[in-house]
Formats: C-alpha cells, sequence, structure tokens
C-alpha cells in the first residue's frame, strides 16, 4: 500500500523519486537469486545491501515507497516535527535564563512540517532505488506473493531463490471503538501530510507514538487530548520513569484521560466527537483532528504464505530463534516478526538474516540486547529488564538510583526533573536492565547497553573516566555507588586498624 504523499510540493516530488520512482523499469530476472528480499523497509535494506556487498545475486521488492516506515511516516518525520516542537518550548522558556523576547513568538506550522519534508527528502537518498541498484540490487517495485517455496512472483513475473527474507513490516491497526470506521482519523501515515495545525488534537493511545506526538502539537499550540485506556502512560516502561513524562506531557497542556472505556466516536458538524468514561467522569468532547495511535498488524496478507510452508498467527509471521520460518529456506525479520518494532531492531535481524542464510550462521535473536527510546521531552530510554520483569521473573536485584537533580551540569541545563536506574544482579554489579528518563536519554541508554552487550559491570562504569559535568555522570555516579556497597562492616574494621597502624 502506497503512503500518501501529500502536499504535492517539491520536497515530496523529490521524496518520490527517490523511493517510488515514476517510470521504474524492473529488471528481467536471469537465473535464481541466493537472496530475494520482500519489503524495502529497514530490514530488507540492511539485507540487501549487506548480502549484495558480499558478492549476493538479490532482488529487493517494494510494494509502496522504499525506506519503508522509517523514512516516511515514522521516525524520520516524527523526529523531524518532535524537533521544531522542542524549539517552541525552548523559546516559551528563555525568561528563565535570563533572554527576554520582545513581543510574542509566533509558530509558523506549515514551515515546520515543510522543514520536515526537506529533510525527509535528503535522507531519502540513503534509501533511493537508484542507490540500490548501483549497490548491485536488483529493485522491483510491485506486489509481491510467494509462487511456491522456492519463489517469488512480482506482478506475475518469477523470481526463484536459494533463501528469501520476508520483511514487509506492520501498518497501524484500527482498535474496536465503537464508530471509529465512520469517521476520518488519521495514523502515523497520514499524520504528517497535514499542513495545518489542528486546533483540537484527539490522540488514542499513550504508548510512544500516542505520547510523543500528543506533546509534539501542544508545544505547538495544539489543544491536545491524550486518552488511554489503562491506568498511566507507556505501559511497558517503568512506572517511575513513566510517571516523570506523564507530568512533563501535562505541564505542556496534554488533557490526560487516562482509564478510559465505553468509548463512541462520531462525526459532527466537521469535527469529531469523542464520548467517554475517565476515572468515572464522564467527557464529552469535539477535536478537529483524530490520531489513533495504538496497535500494529503485520502485513502478510497478500504474500501467499501458504504456498511457501509459511506460518503466521494475527502477530506475524512465525520464526525460530535464527529467524527462520516453517520453511527454512525463507526467513523474516523486522516488524513482520516480532515484538521488538524498532528501526535498530530491525537493522540488527536483518544482519542475523544475512550470516544464517547465506553463509550457514547460527545467529541467534535471543541474543540481541535491544535498548529503545520514547522521544518525549524528557526522553525516556530503556534496556534489559525493569523491576516489574524482576518480579514476574523471580530475579533478585539490587537497585541503584540517581535523581538528575543531584546530577551538576543537568541542574544547570535546568533539565534536573529525570532519573537513572540500574538493575543488578543480587549483591553482584552484573547490569540485568536500565532505565533512563532524562533530556538526552537515548544518547545515555548506549553507555549500559553496550556495558550489558559486553559484560562490564556498574562497577566499571565507575571506574571509567566522564568529562565533567555531563549529564551521563549519573551513571558513573550509579557505579561508585556500587563499590561503596562492598565497604563492609568487616572491611571497614580492617581499613580502620590499617590506617591506624600506618600513622
Amino acid at each position: 500500500m502506497l503512503h500518501a504523499l501529500e502536499p504535492k510540493d517539491e520536497y515530496n516530488r523529490t521524496l518520490e523519486q527517490r523511493v517510488r520512482p515514476p517510470g521504474w523499469s524492473n529488471p528481467e530476472p536471469e537465473g535464481p537469486y541466493n537472496l530475494v528480499v520482500i519489503g524495502a523497509g529497514t530490514a530488507g535494506l540492511v539485507a540487501a545491501a549487506g548480502a549484495a556487498g558480499l558478492g549476493a545475486r538479490v532482488a529487493l521488492i517494494e510494494r509502496g515507497l522504499m525506506g519503508g516506515d522509517c523514512l516516511n511516516a515514522g521516525c524520520v518525520p516524527s523526529k523531524g516535527l518532535i524537533r521544531a516542537a522542542r524549539a517552541a518550548a525552548a523559546v516559551k522558556q528563555a525568561r528563565e535564563f535570563g533572554i527576554v523576547l520582545n513581543g510574542t513568538p509566533t509558530i509558523d506550522f506549515a514551515a515546520a512540517m515543510q522543514r520536515m519534508r526537506r529533510l525527509r527528502a535528503e535522507i531519502a537518498a540513503h534509501d533511493s532505488a537508484a542507490r540500490f541498484r548501483d549497490l548491485g540490487v536488483d529493485v522491483y517495485l510491485g506486489e509481491a506473493r510467494f509462487g511456491g517455496p522456492d519463489t517469488v512472483e512480482v506482478d506475475g513475473q518469477p523470481l526463484p531463490f536459494s533463501k528469501a527474507l520476508i520483511a514487509t513490516g506492520s501498518r497501524a491497526a484500527a482498535p474496536p471503538i465503537d464508530g471509529l470506521h465512520d469517521v476520518d482519523y488519521l495514523t502515523n501515515e497520514t499524520l504528517f501530510s497535514l499542513t495545518e495545525l489542528p486546533q483540537r488534537l484527539g490522540i488514542i493511545g499513550a504508548g510512544p507514538i500516542g505520547c510523543e506526538m500528543a506533546q509534539a502539537f501542544a508545544q505547538l499550540g495544539a489543544e491536545v487530548y491524550l486518552v488511554e485506556a489503562q491506568h498511566g502512560i507507556l505501559q511497558k516502561e517503568d512506572r517511575d520513569c513513566a510517571a516523570v513524562v506523564e507530568t512533563a506531557l501535562r505541564e505542556d497542556g496534554v488533557h490526560l484521560l487516562c482509564c478510559g472505556k465505553e468509548m463512541r466516536v462520531r462525526s459532527s458538524d466537521g469535527t469529531v466527537r469523542l464520548q467517554l468514561e475517565s476515572h468515572d467522569e464522564g467527557y464529552d468532547l469535539s477535536v478537529d483532528r483524530l490520531l489513533v495511535a495504538v496497535g500494529r498488524a503485520p502485513n502478510i496478507e497478500e504474500l501467499n504464505l501458504e504456498a511457501a510452508g509459511v506460518d503466521s498467527t494475527e502477530h506475524g509471521v512465525t520464526v525460530d530463534d535464527r529467524l527462520r520460518t516453517a520453511n527454512h529456506n525463507i526467513f523474516a525479520a523486522g516488524d513482520v516478526c516480532t515484538r521488538y518494532k524498532f528501526t535498530h531492531a530491525a537493522d540488527f535481524m536483518a544482519r542475523i538474516v544475512v550470516q544464517n542464510a547465506l553463509f550457514m550462521g547460527h545467529s541467534r535473536f535471543s541474543d540481541l540486547v535491544i535498548p529503545w527510546c520514547t522521544y518525549t521531552t524528557p526522553e525516556i530510554a530503556h534496556v534489559g529488564v525493569t523491576e516489574q520483569d524482576a518480579e514476574k521473573q523471580g530475579l533478585d536485584i539490587d537497585t541503584y538510583r540517581r535523581a538528575f537533580s543531584e546530577v551538576d551540569r543537568a541542574v544547570l541545563d535546568g533539565e534536573s526533573e529525570g532519573l537513572t536506574k540500574v538493575h543488578c544482579e543480587r549483591g553482584k554489579d552484573r547490569i540485568l536492565g536500565a532505565t533512563v528518563v532524562a533530556h538526552d536519554a537515548g544518547n545515555m541508554i548506549s553507555e549500559l547497553t553496550l556495558a550489558m552487550n559486553n559484560n562490564v559491570g556498574l562497577g566499571g562504569i565507575g571506574g571509567t573516566i566522564h568529562p565533567y559535568p555531563t549529564q551521563a555522570e549519573a551513571s558513573r555516579q550509579l557505579g561508585d555507588e556500587y563499590r561503596r556497597t562492598k565497604l563492609t562492616p568487616l572491611v571497614e574494621s580492617v581499613l580502620d586498624r590499617w590506617l591506624t597502624w600506618r600513622r
């Protein structure tokens, strides 16, 4: 399915020329391919480029826009919009830093969206059909389906293969809300086509997308109503850290309606009417636009998986730990087969596929240490287990916590509301998980992920010199805190006697 490229300005025309060139001629296949890749999102692009770079004959098939959700309707446009929103928020906070602006600043939403489209078109060169053709990949634009256990058809053209990769991603799913199908609602696939700021924006779902967009649109001047069926936001995150983000959203003006139930949606005089109960209080409100940001569905319906002997469920393609399907010559990677629906997860899954499919490798998905980040302000980033996970799994842990109000750089930056939590194996410094909620959490989580991936304990981080002052010092300070736990009464007594003798 093609994403709608609206408006039809010069930047979207450039984007189209790169990721869906009009008049593109598919190549004529010559013999079987080492690897046929279905889907040119992150997983497909990484696998195709990697395999071709190692000398394999590779076919890459895309029915929509190359670059997938990440480039066209996900990571790239959302972060471009978030950056504009953060700039708007910084202007509003300027007086706190002694900067007085004359007059009232205005926000040009259309210009912010134009900037996003311009930068997206620039970045699209990395994912373009021409670039991958030049890398030696046969790029096919069209609908793919399996013709058998060793053949993929593209618009009727058979492509025989030795190995294949399903990397078709996922799409926004519509939750079962009364009346939703009768209204014109937005998803991530259409949100970034807006050129006018909705004065009132309703958002259903307080997961990462919902929270990011709720805060960004509120900072840009919209009145935002964020509806969540459960209690609180970001249900997969540490509850203490999620509470910090929730406070920030409310301070930015987001109206948070948690525990929403009995929801009904109706069209009403050019607006969307939301009716629901939240905390036993009834709400009946109208919004100009409605964004649905809950649930994803795998893109598998048109693939004819049965013909290839590939098993699937409503959650996607079924794979083993080596990312093989029931047909061991066919692999899957990315959103279509995992709950980790992140660009970076798809990237590294694709690397596993190249090793295992082409070089008889035995790399395992379960060996990956996968962090993630939600790009609110402050950001919330996570890796490994949370306290709730540890309790469910019966893990004995020690938790080390550092508030950014105790970190000098965070105080100086006026960004002291967050914290870092690190969970270690009980009595040891082996890191099992961590969550950081801070203005640069997405970068700070990488140090902790690197430590976990290379068996560096919290004490090792404490023994690593960090530049002063930086917010990353929070992790080093937790390393110091761990080291102090080794100073037992017995050790203190021995040290006291030694130092007394040395006087």
